[in-house]
């Protein structure tokens, strides 16, 4: 069991939090790029419990500052993005990207002292679409993590943002809980709701799979595996990557270039970003034949419109205060939930269990060795950094990403499955614009 004190580890992330320390040793994935126009308006934003504004200057370059100028902390949200700098409106100081004071509007020029002035700023990047920041040393900056679908380029994946009003946490363990796949999205189904070719089917055939679980320099992959036609074995295979990625085995392994990170707001929120190379999503025509056979699998995401709260942003229209639309009368005649979306299924869920699920609650079943052991990982890693200073392999060390996909297939029953997951892994090019059709 998971006690109190553990839990507050795991779920804090603000500054000074063992938690929140570690995940500043990493990238984190923090807005699209298409939010942030040439001089236009500052977007507000959260990150770990920070208020940061972000804009993007005259040169295209991407500034992330604290929102506090830092005069008199009046808010930079309000300034004027204008000649490569934010120009706080309140005494018309000016800074860039890199936090360098540029100009002070309001003092003498023999009393100006703004190269002893900084506004607190992070290191940026942009790459195929997504905006990162890294908000450890900023003296210290790793590489971007080479995570595959992040990879692609931005015409070849699909990039979605979806708040969550959860902490982190409990988002990344909904992923690598995967016998909820066969009760919550599939319960109302059997075996004859899919075709002969799709694995899906082993699912509904047996909802109650065994599980193994192996910890690898990124962090976790574990495999659930339940049988197959005669002498075979079906394979779910999905990874915990540290600090906050998953790659859930959603498709058939030689398709399957996705990622999903759970990256926290503050403490109580969370934004999920969702990775998909297109040649790992179904057509049109297929998904939509496929949620005619299983009610409720849409994977369509409806939005209110993005306001300048700071947690203004991609929010679904069904929510908590609506019960996520739910439709009881679907649940009792269609669909196992009665709620649409395979995605907004998820969001119910989680949500459902409080702001911050009290862990010491739980009564943790064999199906859930990847939790536990994800949990035990992140708190080894948290406080080892805490105590001494010492970071995970992955922190810095971009190579053990390389390689990493999940997804599911079916494999000889005798075969070992690490073998069996890294032989197809080889023989599916890894690089996402090949990413099989």
């Amino acid at each position: 069991m998971t006690s109190q004190v553990e839990n507050d580890i795991l779920t804090q992330t603000g500054p000074g939090s063992a938690m929140g320390e570690l995940m500043r040793q990493y990238w984190m994935p923090a807005l699209k790029s298409s939010e942030l126009i040439t001089d236009g308006d500052p977007v507000r934003f959260m990150l770990m419990s920070e208020k940061l504004i972000a804009f993007r200057d005259t040169s295209g370059r991407i500034g992330v500052l604290d929102h506090r100028c830092p005069h008199r902390c009046a808010s930079l949200f309000f300034g004027r993005n204008e000649e490569d700098g934010i120009r706080c409106v309140y005494h018309g100081w000016k800074f860039d990207v890199d936090g360098n004071c540029l100009d002070m509007a309001n003092v003498p020029p023999h009393q100006d002292f703004k190269h002893k002035v900084k506004a607190k700023a992070y290191k940026a990047e942009e790459r195929n679409g997504l905006v990162w920041v890294f908000m450890g040393d900023q003296d210290n900056v790793p590489e971007l993590p080479p995570i595959e679908a992040t990879l692609a380029p931005e015409e070849d994946v699909t990039i979605t943002f979806i708040q969550r009003d959860c902490n982190w946490l409990q988002g990344a363990e909904g992923e690598l809980d995967t016998s909820h796949l066969g009760v919550l999205h599939f319960g109302s189904v059997g075996e004859k709701s899919f075709k002969e070719d799709e694995l899906n089917k082993y699912v509904v055939a047996e909802r109650a799979p065994d599980y193994k679980a192996a910890e690898t320099d990124y962090g976790f992959i574990y495999g659930a595996y339940r049988p197959a036609d005669a002498g075979e074995t079906y394979w779910r295979v999905g990874h915990f990557l540290f600090p906050v990625w998953t790659m859930p085995p959603i498709r058939a392994l030689d398709r399957n270039v996705l990622t999903r990170a759970y990256v926290p707001l503050d403490d109580e929120h969370c934004m999920i970003v969702i990775i998909v190379h297109k040649n790992a999503e179904r057509a049109g025509e297929a998904r939509a034949e496929l949620v005619r056979r299983i009610p409720g699998a849409s994977m369509s995401h409806d939005f209110i419109p993005n306001s300048t709260d700071w947690l203004g942003r991609w929010r679904l229209v069904p929510n908590r205060g609506n019960d996520y639309q739910i439709d009881r009368e679907v649940q009792r005649t269609q669909s196992y939930t009665g709620v649409d979306g395979i995605v907004l299924q998820d969001q119910m869920i989680t949500e459902s269990m409080g702001a911050i699920t009290d862990r010491t609650f739980e009564h943790l079943a064999p199906s859930d060795i990847m939790i536990t052991r994800t949990r035990r990982a992140l708190l080894k890693a948290a406080l080892r950094f805490r105590d001494y200073g010492e970071l995970p392999a992955s922190a810095g060390a971009n190579d053990v990403y390389e390689g990493v996909r999940g997804g599911h297939f079916v494999a000889p029953e005798n075969d070992d499955w690490l073998d069996a997951y890294q032989a197809r892994v080889a023989a599916s090019p890894l690089a996402a614009s090949e990413a099989a059709e």
